[in-house]
């Protein structure tokens, strides 16, 4: 029985790495596009590999936190219902929102995505911009693996639901007060 709760916690740690890798990618973004305004605005010099480069951060971002966001809640559900249920309800919903939408989704989404990745690789595909980055494989092959890892988050919040409906443990179901 312990052996769920450690599973859980191993997933909510991998998503929480993520997090930390959507922050250092959040932090190069930054730098990223703090270079190309310097550079576009104070020395008139423009560069479509950083152009590009920053919407490959964004979408890494974005598609990578998806799973932290999963783990931790900020996921889509109505709220003002939500909120209102029971923590078994909460489990409930969230068990069986993950195992009917997200799970198979997620899993069909990464499975045509490899497909989709590799055809890139093969073609040997780049920018069509001339200046821009090579290799648009590796911000393809993001796609899959993102949600291979909303898959993996899923899987977490599936055992937190369990947990919570074994009444062995109620973390991440109840929220703080909200403060006035």
């Amino acid at each position: 029985m312990m052996f769920l709760i450690h599973l859980e916690r191993g997933i909510t740690r991998f998503s929480n790495f993520l997090g930390v890798i959507c922050t250092l990618m959040f932090i190069a973004l930054l730098f990223n596009v703090f270079y190309d305004v310097l550079m576009r605005y104070a020395f008139n010099n423009v560069s479509i590999a950083m152009q590009e480069l920053e919407w490959h951060l964004y979408s890494a971002i974005f598609l990578l936190g998806i799973p932290y966001g999963i783990q931790h809640g900020g996921h889509v559900r109505v709220d003002l219902i939500y909120e209102n249920l029971s923590i078994r309800g909460k489990a409930w919903t969230d068990l069986f929102g993950c195992i009917v939408f997200l799970i198979p989704f997620t899993l069909l989404v990464g499975y045509y995505g490899v497909g989709f990745a590799y055809e890139s690789y093969a073609l040997g595909e780049t920018s069509g911009d001339p200046g821009g980055l090579a290799h648009r494989w590796i911000i393809k092959g993001v796609i899959p693996l993102a949600f291979f890892c909303m898959t993996i988050s899923g899987i977490g919040m599936i055992l937190r639901c369990i947990n919570a409906l074994r009444g062995v443990s109620e973390e991440g179901f109840s929220h703080p007060p909200i403060q006035h």
